[in-house]
């Protein structure tokens, strides 16, 4: 497989060697070794979740407390979708930045989310399926939301009327979440980032 940065710290892109022959197919859609190499420290696999959305849901923009976040491994294992991670990091060089990729059934890529990263997706299709692996388990009254419409963010969704969730309808914009002292702040990604790194056996 291929890892390959994003243009937002913490952010990879993961494009398997698809193998196909008149039986089928098989991939690797995931190896903790080779993304380990990538980011500098395994991911530790707490929980994995499954998703599944209708034509037109827009789901995110949803982050976690720092430390210790949630990192995020999701592919579209049905269907397909845009994925998009913010970074809403305070005081990161790419604070705001949007990154957007396809991921579906087809080329089945994947996307690596670092701890304090924003993540959500637009369903392209209908019973689009998005499965992920968590480096956290679900932690209520510590997951947020930035709203997915906010003007600032200027995430051009590919869909004429998203349909968002009631969580997600009342989020509060970027803005709004700064001032309420919601986001991460970049510092603190760093550091936690450093110290899965010094957790390394060696």
């Amino acid at each position: 497989m291929k890892i390959q940065p994003r243009g937002i710290d913490g952010a990879w892109e993961v494009t398997p060697i698809l193998r196909e022959d008149p039986r089928g197919l098989f991939l690797e859609w995931y190896r903790f070794d080779e993304l380990a190499d990538a980011i500098g420290y395994p991911m530790r696999l707490a929980q994995a979740n499954i998703s599944v959305s209708a034509r037109g849901v827009v789901r995110g923009i949803h982050f976690a407390d720092v430390p210790p976040g949630q990192a995020k491994y999701v592919t579209c294992t049905q269907g397909a979708v845009v994925d998009v991670i913010v970074d809403i990091r305070v005081g990161s060089p790419t604070f705001g930045r949007c990154e957007a990729i396809r991921l579906d059934e087809v080329e089945r890529r994947a996307m690596y989310i670092a701890e304090g990263l924003g993540h959500g997706f637009c369903a392209l299709t209908d019973n689009a399926t998005l499965t992920y692996l968590c480096a956290q388990t679900y932690r209520p009254g510590h997951e947020h939301s930035v709203h997915p419409l906010d003007p600032e963010l200027g995430i051009d969704w590919p869909t004429g009327t998203p349909v968002l969730s009631a969580r997600d309808e009342a989020a509060p914009t970027l803005a709004q979440a700064q001032a309420q002292g919601l986001l991460p702040s970049y510092e603190a990604c760093l550091a936690y980032y450093a110290e899965l790194r010094r957790r390394q056996p060696r």
